[in-house]
């Protein structure tokens, strides 16, 4: 598991806390979104397809920091659009790192080699560099040349200056488990702290609909993967029973209210992936007024085909606390890859 220890106790001892008051929905991840607007344009992705007055506004330092301590979550992850074109992203993430919050500044890299020095080195920043693969996969998905070679050359540095990095992998149709575990060595070798890695989610506004990846091919796809990695040395930053979910060995449904989104127009219902459900003003307003059973596996065709880490990543460690053995045995054995998957979850609503 990629993830320094120092985080494991921070977050765990949050997890606690929240057990022990009984409080059954609270964040773990602070989804901070401060702009939509990116210096890319990929085909997979829904979130620059707003108009330019959307795409032009960004939230200030004060409304980032309001959101950040509003939420409470121990762990911020600022995605976008492409968050360093924030003239004040400095700033923000100075404000998070000294509320001793774990920042996860995701980034496609482009801009990551001018603006390094910008931030300081420490136990709470990460950059969160976005990798689809290997060259020609990862080009492809972003739909511009050059692009990885780029990532590539400012992840070097910025683990040469001392920051913790990251990559984040997303799969899309047309993988093989060979092609992923090739660049889950190659990213190992590069010597990054951990791997975040999930099948895209189906935007609606996407450009390119044909790409996305099914649940249950997806599930055959992990289990693929991590058949070809049993005992080498990958940092997958994820828990260990979110990668059992991934190869089709448990049967979650999603916690979207364990990764609240704060983005330009308000608290986002009820989740980062779905932009269309309303907004609220609040936090508070957020979780009280969001109708939570409406979403998720099986709940709504909206989220049919969805396994994000930011809805089943919490599920996941909710199930760790409540059976630590079980988690424990899936540390040690590794994703199982053989024999009968979990049941999918049953439909509550009509297909169309």
């Amino acid at each position: 598991m990629g993830v320094p220890v120092r985080q494991q106790i921070a977050v765990g001892s949050y997890l606690v806390k929240q057990k022990l008051k009984g409080v059954k929905k609270y964040p773990l991840v602070l989804m901070l979104e401060p702009l939509f607007r990116c210096n890319l344009a990929c085909a997979g992705c829904g979130k620059i397809a707003y108009a330019d007055d959307i795409l032009n506004k960004r939230l200030s330092v004060a409304e980032c920091l309001a959101a950040v301590d509003e939420c409470g979550a121990p762990m911020v992850s600022i995605p976008g659009g492409e968050p360093l074109i924030h003239k004040e992203m400095p700033d923000i993430v100075a404000g998070i790192v000294a509320r001793k919050k774990f920042v996860y500044l995701c980034t496609n890299a482009l801009l990551l080699k001018k603006k390094i020095d910008d931030y300081t080195p420490s136990p709470y920043l990460n950059f969160s560099v976005h990798l689809d693969g290997n060259q020609l996969r990862h080009d492809s998905s972003v739909c511009q040349q050059g692009v990885f070679d780029i990532a590539v050359e400012a992840i070097k540095i910025a683990l040469a200056k001392g920051f913790r990095v990251t990559i984040n992998c997303t799969l899309f149709q047309g993988e093989t488990a060979e092609e992923v575990a090739e660049f889950l060595d190659y990213a190992t070798e590069l010597g990054v702290e951990g791997i975040t890695i999930a099948p895209g989610f189906s935007y609606e506004d996407a450009p390119d609909q044909e790409s996305f990846i099914s649940s249950q091919a997806a599930k055959s796809l992990f289990r693929g993967i991590f058949s070809l990695g049993k005992n080498k040395p990958w940092r997958l930053n994820h828990s260990s029973l979110y990668l059992d979910y991934l190869a089709g060995n448990q049967q979650y449904s999603c916690t979207p209210w364990g990764n609240p989104t704060r983005n330009v127009f308000g608290w986002q219902k009820p989740c980062y992936l779905l932009a269309d459900e309303g907004y609220a003003n609040s936090f508070d307003e957020m979780m009280a007024s969001t109708p939570w059973d409406e979403y998720g596996t099986g709940n709504n065709p909206k989220c049919e085909g969805c396994m994000a880490h930011c809805g089943y990543e919490a599920t996941a460690v909710s199930d760790t606390l409540a059976h630590p053995l079980k988690a424990l045995m899936s540390a040690i054995q590794g994703p199982k890859t053989e024999g009968d998957m979990a049941a999918e979850l049953p439909r509550r609503y009509k297909s169309s």
